[in-house]
Parts: structure tokens; C-alpha cells; sequence
């Protein structure tokens, strides 16, 4: 207690003054002086030692200094991270805490490093602090809504939504329990929801393990919340890691596990179970004549898994995966060599390559048309260890599948059954209402390809390096093979059918665009979004449009300055007259792979600037110059001669401004990219008179509607706590209000409004644009108003425009959803106000039960 001192109080002496020390004072003096002139010279390095020195030395100077010395440490990270020093500029960051523990902005900045660097779970708790300690920080919020997409994915909210995976769940684990398993390890235990499954049918000893700190420290407070904190014992790092005694006093009789993907084997199960029944499992159950007590045995819930496939033609997943078109506005792509996405499955795997992507295939924009009937493509046993270990060197296993109805070939769909025990099971089916997608093995050497009646299809399934991987290799078709990956020569196969006819193989040959070596020598691979892109004809035509007629008043405009100036220079020196035609300069500033800067540059009279930095897609866009008649000196890739970002929009010469610049103005996921209004703000200094900017306006449209789904992928829904436990308020602090990658045509909703005009976002007139926007909208029907889908019309002009909602679209769209429902009335007005901070869209809604003007 306070004044327990036993000695005897004595009256209260003065309180000795600090003595001045004149040499620290003339110290921080010096060093004051010394990093404010650093700082004007911009040799921030030094001024940050200097203001280091000075904060450390007499901390009262900090109210004063923290402004400088926060714009110091920001423009020395920035230097630091252009020539990659990135743990000294981590180092500084650290220094620069320790001074100022709990300033917002330094923990804001140092976690877009962070973001930036892909250490998202230590970036998500520096936004997170940042907005502890000021809650109306926008700029921390809208980092925070951004990497809580990459921490928390949305099928978690999906999975606790899914009611019937849970009771499933809870009812094996309990089953298991009560059978005798009464210690248990929980891999990868998320929100820890299994794990407390576990305790609350009796375990005694539960323990549960996590490599996402964010999911970690999530899992620790809902078990804390739902009293079990003393009683699960909850891990920060991988089942692989884990050994006992150390982690855990002795093996385990029940492991549980959720660490499966849409393709099944792509979390890792495969490894940290056979990892699991080495070091941290009891052994199996050996047989029925063994007399063994359950509780000395061990057991894997999930027990195991059947994976089932189907050949399929799917217009949309095609135009992601493989180039569709001949020609890309007003370009022949004949010489762009392979393109393809990185999603392969090939027999030799390769690191640059995923195996799968996934969809939902039931929400495919146009639906998809099965070829063959689903098929089984492998059975695994979780509680066998020996066939998991053999589940890598198992033999290439090839079968035939009969072709049901005719089509192009486009991918191979993959789904799964899992077995969680002898009783029950969950299925990841297309037509199953589920939280997981279907894995999707696109085929890509199958180009243009048309599947038949009566054909049988050839596959191969391999899990070499522990992903499933499903190829179609060939197809028979009236006794013969034609082959559909490179190997053309079929005595390469695993099960050799002859061919004696050379000349069906050629044509085999030719059918699929087997070129040889050249092919291989011309491949170049793009992300599926830059596929999409070139895929999507409506926009590169708009485009070329749009810049022809640019091109086409600039040029005339140069020929009335020309004239003007020859005829001055005639009647001044006739001997002087010469053609002094000039270049129009065009800059394209877009993000990855890009055809633009051709586009432009096949105009004439045109130098394109591209942005393309990859070698072998600058090499693709070199082709299709040379072929396309494109003189070399016309394209040219400023990013090949940039140190770093600081001159991406400079001029191309002292003289020259430029004639258009190209801007990259919406992501694919469907928000605005980040800082677009600050490049638009330069690249109009940077525009001759006349030029402009492209595109020059976006205009955002949305509808009010009501989704379910939107709302069960978005948070827990529910008054009820989740299987008895409550997690929903914990897990929720990671929704997001705007929801992506949104494809509204095959959204289930329904439609409580007409589209509106939300927004207008003008490039090209800063007096134009606004922050702030109230929005009037009617409703059609009523209704419970969940979300605000919203998309753009982009105008490259005054007449010219693309929609991010054409079905060939290559952006998807996104959705603000609100934080409460809304119960509206056929008529009912609606306010909306939206609002635009730094390109992030957020929008909150209102019924006005007024009675409206009529007009």
C-alpha cells in the first residue's frame, strides 16, 4: 500500500534541480541545427541520426520535432526501400517507435512496408494499433479493410455460416471422444472452433496449433471468451514443428483437421499427417483380433477422402486461361508465340506453375456443358500412414473417360467427398450448397479442340509432389490417339496405344498446334486477369477508337502549327524551309502485360511508351511490333532506364509533353486503384495543350439488392452462437464493408432498384470532382436492402465508353456491404451517401419515409 514505509516521516525537503549539463545542451543543439539543414539539403539519412540523437538526448524537444522528424523518417524508408535495404529501413522504423510508442501515422506507414514486403499478419497489428489509437484514422482503416481480405478470407465466414459442415463436424469429433480419444491435437484450428468442439464432448487434454499469427491471436480469444483458455492449449506454429515433449507432453489419441483445400491435398494434410502419425499421433488401430485399448490408439478425423472429376467446355474459364482471339485491336497476335496462364497441371511440375485454380462452377458467368460423366479420380486414408507416405510415388495412373455429348475441351473440374468417419461425410460438389469451390485443371494444349461423341478421353492422375494433378493427354477417336500435351510420340505414355498411321499423327500433330521447338522457345506466361484482358475485344477496340481520333486532331493541329511556321520562316529565309514533322508521345502507365502502347504506337506518327517489364513479354510485344508493320524505334520500355518510381510520368524529352497518357484506373477485383487521383493530378501537368488522359472520366453506377450470400461470405451471421460457442464478435472485427471479385450476373439476389449514377471520378478537370455525393435512389420492391453492388462506366472519351460489367469484361465487381440490413417498401426513397477518399468508394444508406416532391 502506499506510505507502508516503516521509517519515520520527516518534513518535506526541497526536490533537488537537475544540474544543467552546458556540453548535452550544446549537443542537441548542434544536432538540432545540423538535421533541419540535412533536411533542407534532402540528405535525409543524416537528418534522421541527427534527429535520433536530439529526441534520445532531450525528449522534450519531441512535441516540437515530430512533424520533421516524421516526414524524415518517411523519405529516408523511401530511399532505403529503392536500394532494397530493407532491414536497415526496418531498423529505423523500430527506432522511430521507441521514441513515439503510440503515434498512428509511424504505425500506419511502417505496416504498408510491411503489406508491401508480404508480411501481412505484422502489418494487419500495426493498422490495427494504429486505429486503437485513433479510430477515425481513414487512411489505417482502409489499410486494415485491405489486409484483413489477405488475414481473415472470406470462407471463414463462409464455413462458420455453414451450419450443416459444423453439426457434422461437432457430431464425429464427439462420437470419437466418447469412443475413448479423449486427447486431442486440432491442426490448423482457425478460430479454434473444432478444438473447443473437442472439449466441450469431454476430452481431457486438448491442444490446438496455428501458423497465422492473426488467426493465432484470434483462436486465443474466443477460447478465452468461451472459458476454455486453461484448458486448450493453443500453439503459434506448424504441426511439422511440433515435438513432444516439448510442445506436447505426450502423443495424442484424436487428431482433427480442417487443412483441405478445394483441390484437397493443397493446405498440406498429406505432409502434417504423415509428420502426425510419426511424432505426434498414437499408432493406429492395427485389427480386430489385436486386444488394444481405443484409448492406446489413434485416429484422424477426417478418416479420409474420394476425389471425383469431369471434363467440361466453359467459355469464361477459357478466356482466362489461354489466348481466344486472332486479333487485339487492330493487331494480328499470329506472332505472339504461346500465351498461357500459370495455372498448368503438366506431367513435369514445375514451380512457376499452380496445378489448379478454383471457381464455383455453379456461378459461372454462361454456365459450362459437362463432356464425360464425373468419374473417380483417387481414394485416400487418412488413418493409413503407409498409404500416405506412397501417395507421392504412387504409378501414374491413366484412365479412359467416354465422351457424353460434344464440345470444346477446356479444363477438368475436381471435387471431393470427405469421409469424416464411417458414418457421415461432406461434399464439396458443384451442385452441393457449400463453402468450398471446385478446383479447376484448365487445358491449355488443347486449344480450339472439339470433343465427340464416342471419343474417350485419355487423363492422367499423378501425385508426385503431393498435389493432386489431373492432365488430359490424349483422345481416341476411331482407333486412333491423338495426343493433346507435347508428347507426340506415344510410345511415351504410360500405357502405349499404338498408332501405326503417320499420317493421323501429323494431323494429330497439327490439330493441336504443336509447333516444335519454337513453340517452346516462344512461350510466355501471363496472370489470368492480363489474359482476360486480351481476351476482351470491346475494350482494346474502344480504346483504339478512342486514341484514333486523339491521334487525328493532334495531327492536324501540328500541320496548321507547321504551316504557320514555315510560312513565317519562308518569308523571313526561303532557303531555311525544311519538314519538321514531330513525334506524338504516348505513355502508357498500366499495371502488368498490356497491349496499349502498340495500339497507340500502330497509329503513326506516334512514340509509345510501354510499361511491360518482364523480358519475355517485352519480347512478345517486339514480335507483334515487327510483324504488325510497327517500326522497333516506335514502342519503347521507360521502365527498362527507371532507378525506381519517382519519374514514372516525366516528360519524354525537355521540349516534348505528352500527347496522351494512359492510366490504369480499376483493379480486377473492382475498386478504384489506389491513388489514381494523385496520378491524374500529375499526368495533367504533363499533357500538351490538346492532349489528354486516358481514360478521361469514370462514372460509378450501383443498385440496391438483397443478398444472403453477400452476407454470409462477409460475416457470421446469426443472433445464436456457433455450435453453442461464441465467436462471431470476434471473428467479425475482420469484415470488410466492401466485398470483391463480385460477379453480379450470376449473383443470387434480388434486385430492389433500378441502377444509379453514384459517383463521377473526372480525370481529366480537378474543379470537377467532389469527396462527398448524396444519392436519392427508389426502390422498386420491397425488401431487406443487404448491399450496394457497384461497377463503372469508363469513358475514354466524351462518346467512347466500356463497362466492367460486359459479360466479356475482364474487371469483376464489388459491393459495399451495409452494416444493417434495410427494410424498404415498393417506393420507398433511399438516401445514399457515398464518399471517395484516397479511390476507396464507401457508402451508408438511409430511408427517408418523407413524402416526396413530385417533379
Amino acid at each position: 500500500m502506499p506510505n507502508a514505509s516503516a521509517r519515520p516521516k520527516h518534513s518535506r525537503r526541497t526536490r533537488r534541480r537537475r544540474r544543467e549539463d552546458p556540453a548535452r545542451n550544446e549537443l542537441v543543439s548542434s544536432s538540432l541545427e545540423s538535421a533541419q539543414q540535412c533536411l533542407f539539403n534532402q540528405d535525409y539519412g543524416t537528418a534522421f541520426v541527427h534527429y535520433l540523437l536530439v529526441l534520445n538526448l532531450a525528449p522534450m524537444f519531441k512535441d516540437f520535432a515530430k512533424e520533421s522528424f516524421r516526414f524524415t523518417l518517411f523519405k529516408w524508408a523511401e530511399e532505403l526501400d529503392s536500394v532494397g535495404r530493407i532491414q536497415d529501413l526496418f531498423d529505423c522504423y523500430e527506432q522511430a517507435l521507441e521514441l513515439f510508442p503510440a503515434d498512428e501515422v509511424i504505425l500506419n506507414s511502417m505496416g504498408e512496408h510491411l503489406f508491401r514486403m508480404g508480411f501481412r499478419d505484422e502489418a494487419a497489428g500495426h493498422f490495427h494499433k494504429a486505429l486503437k489509437l485513433r479510430p477515425d484514422y481513414p487512411e489505417a482503416r482502409e489499410n486494415f479493410y485491405r489486409v484483413a481480405n489477405w488475414l481473415v478470407e472470406r470462407w471463414h465466414f463462409l464455413m462458420l455460416n455453414d451450419h450443416g459442415r459444423n453439426q457434422k463436424y461437432q457430431q464425429a469429433i464427439q462420437k470419437a471422444v466418447q469412443s475413448g480419444c479423449n486427447t486431442v491435437l486440432d491442426i490448423g484450428t482457425g478460430t479454434g472452433i473444432l478444438g473447443m468442439c473437442a472439449k466441450k464432448a469431454g476430452a481431457a487434454e486438448v491442444y490446438a496449433c496455428e501458423l497465422s499469427k492473426t488467426m493465432y491471436e484470434l483462436a486465443c480469444e474466443v477460447v478465452t471468451a468461451n472459458g476454455m483458455d486453461g484448458s486448450i492449449k493453443i500453439l503459434h506454429m506448424k504441426s511439422l514443428e511440433m515435438e513432444v515433449p516439448k510442445d506436447i507432453p505426450h502423443r495424442v489419441s484424436l487428431v482433427v483437421t480442417e487443412t483441405v483445400d478445394a483441390g484437397l491435398f493443397g493446405e498440406g494434410i498429406i505432409e502434417s499427417l504423415i509428420h502426425a502419425w510419426h511424432h505426434l499421433l498414437l499408432p493406429p488401430q492395427r485389427g480386430e483380433n489385436e486386444f488394444r485399448e481405443q484409448s492406446a490408439t489413434g485416429r484422424v478425423i477426417p478418416a479420409g477422402a474420394t476425389v471425383f472429376g469431369m471434363a467440361l467446355e466453359c467459355v469464361e474459364i477459357r478466356r482466362y486461361q489461354r489466348l481466344c482471339v486472332s486479333e487485339v485491336g487492330g493487331l494480328s497476335m499470329a506472332a505472339a508465340g504461346e500465351l498461357r496462364s500459370p495455372v498448368s497441371c503438366s506431367s513435369e511440375p514445375d514451380d512457376s506453375t499452380e496445378p489448379y485454380t478454383t471457381e464455383r462452377l455453379s456461378r459461372l458467368p454462361g454456365g459450362y456443358k459437362p463432356l464425360t460423366e464425373p468419374f473417380t479420380a483417387l481414394s485416400i486414408d487418412f488413418n493409413n500412414v503407409q498409404e500416405l507416405e506412397g501417395l507421392s510415388s504412387r504409378e501414374v495412373q491413366q484412365i479412359r473417360l467416354p465422351v457424353i455429348q460434344e464440345g470444346e475441351l477446356d479444363a477438368l473440374a475436381v471435387w471431393f467427398q470427405l469421409h469424416l468417419d464411417e458414418e457421415s461425410s461432406l461434399s464439396t460438389g458443384p451442385q452441393e450448397d457449400t463453402c468450398w469451390e471446385q478446383a479447376i485443371y484448365p487445358v491449355h494444349s488443347a486449344k480450339g479442340f472439339v470433343l465427340k461423341p464416342r471419343d474417350e478421353l485419355i487423363v492422367e492422375i499423378s501425385c508426385r509432389d503431393a498435389y493432386l494433378r489431373l492432365c488430359c493427354v490424349a483422345v481416341l477417336r476411331d482407333g486412333h490417339e491423338i495426343r493433346l500435351d507435347k508428347r507426340l510420340d506415344s510410345r511415351h505414355s504410360g500405357n502405349p496405344i499404338s498408332n501405326p498411321n503417320p499420317e493421323a499423327e501429323l494431323c494429330s500433330a497439327l490439330a493441336c498446334l504443336q509447333t516444335g521447338q519454337n513453340q517452346t522457345k516462344d512461350f510466355c506466361m501471363l496472370e489470368c486477369s492480363e489474359m482476360a484482358l486480351l481476351n476482351n475485344q470491346d475494350y482494346h477496340q474502344s480504346f483504339c477508337s478512342a486514341l484514333g481520333k486523339l491521334i487525328s486532331q493532334l495531327k492536324v493541329k501540328c500541320r496548321n502549327q507547321e504551316q504557320g511556321s514555315r510560312a513565317q520562316l519562308d518569308l523571313a529565309d526561303p532557303a531555311n524551309s525544311t519538314d519538321r514533322s514531330d513525334l506524338l508521345y504516348v505513355l502508357d502507365v498500366s499495371e502488368g502485360f498490356s497491349l496499349l502502347s502498340l495500339i497507340a504506337a500502330s497509329q503513326g506518327h506516334v512514340k509509345a511508351y510501354s510499361s511491360v517489364e518482364k523480358n519475355k513479354q517485352q519480347d512478345v510485344l517486339k514480335r507483334l511490333a515487327h510483324s504488325n508493320n510497327i517500326p522497333e524505334q516506335q514502342v519503347e520500355f521507360w521502365l527498362n532506364h527507371m532507378e525506381d518510381e519517382q519519374g514514372m510520368l516525366q516528360r519524354p524529352s525537355r521540349e516534348k509533353l505528352w500527347s496522351a497518357i494512359i492510366l490504369d484506373c480499376v483493379e480486377t477485383c473492382g475498386l478504384i486503384r489506389q491513388k489514381l487521383m494523385e496520378k491524374a493530378s500529375l499526368a495533367r501537368c504533363l499533357l500538351e495543350e490538346g492532349g489528354r488522359i486516358f481514360p478521361e472520366r469514370i462514372v460509378v453506377y450501383g443498385m440496391l439488392v438483397e443478398s444472403d450470400t453477400l452476407l454470409l461470405e462477409s460475416a457470421v451471421q446469426g443472433q445464436e452462437p456457433t455450435l453453442g460457442f461464441n465467436i462471431a464478435p470476434f471473428i467479425n472485427q475482420f469484415t470488410v464493408p466492401v466485398h470483391v471479385f463480385l460477379d453480379f450476373s450470376t449473383l443470387e439476389c434480388r434486385h430492389l432498384s433500378e441502377s444509379v449514377e453514384l459517383f463521377v471520378l473526372d480525370l481529366m478537370d480537378a474543379n470537377a470532382n467532389y469527396i462527398n455525393r448524396e444519392v436519392k435512389v427508389q426502390a422498386s420492391s420491397a425488401g431487406r436492402i443487404t448491399a450496394v453492388p457497384f461497377w463503372y462506366h469508363i469513358y475514354l472519351d466524351q462518346e467512347i465508353r466500356v463497362s466492367t460489367l460486359s459479360h466479356n469484361s475482364h474487371w469483376k465487381q464489388a459491393a459495399a456491404v451495409l452494416q444493417q440490413p434495410l427494410e424498404v417498401r415498393a417506393g420507398d426513397w433511399v438516401h445514399l451517401a457515398v464518399k471517395l477518399h484516397k479511390s476507396t468508394i464507401s457508402i451508408s444508406a438511409h430511408v427517408d419515409n418523407s413524402p416526396q416532391p413530385v417533379e
